[in-house]
């Protein structure tokens, strides 16, 4: 596993690199050599924040933590993302133990049920997006009880996206070209 570790408003120290690296190489015996994770160590007033994200076949395993002390951050991420990789390789033994018993079973149903990792879109929505700002936005999606609402800016005339994030704050996606 390859680990990318890049700071923002934090000086890393050979310390803070070598304390990432040692918490995260616990996680290898989960990756291949080639799999990546991106770790972000940033710093706001008193609050020292760790963002792990490791893309895995399709998933993302992600985890962010916040503490007063950048090395408690490190270690409950890698806690967090350890119980997510353990949570996701039970998953994905239970589907195909699930999947056997199936085919073992002299069973005759529909032909139209298909690959059970299939994709289905079962509902479509069309609605007319009018320019607004994203704090609008933001009051719309919780007018409608929604945890995400999708606008049209009207500062930069693009499709954007507002979510909820925890603590009563908010995120702003924005398209990159």
């Amino acid at each position: 596993m390859r680990i990318s570790i890049t700071g923002r408003n934090i000086e890393l120290t050979e310390g803070l690199k070598a304390a990432v690296e040692d918490k995260l190489s616990k996680l290898e015996k989960y990756f291949t050599q080639d799999t990546l994770a991106n770790v972000t160590l940033s710093v706001e007033k008193d609050r020292q924040k760790i963002e792990v994200t490791i893309p895995v076949k399709g998933q993302i395993i992600r985890s962010e933590q916040v503490s007063n002390d950048m090395y408690v951050s490190i270690d409950l991420v890698e806690e967090v993302i350890e119980r997510q990789l353990k949570k996701y390789r039970q998953k994905i033994i239970t589907r195909q133990q699930d999947a056997e018993r199936f085919f073992q079973e002299d069973f005759i149903g529909d032909e139209d049920d298909g690959d059970s990792n299939e994709v289905k879109i079962i509902r479509s929505k069309k609605f007319g997006m009018k320019p607004m700002y994203p704090e609008d936005a933001c009051i719309q999606m919780e007018l409608l009880g929604h945890n995400f609402f999708v606008f049209r800016n009207a500062q930069t005339d693009e499709v954007n996206v507002v979510y909820k994030r925890r603590g009563n704050t908010y995120g702003l996606i924005e398209p990159e070209f």
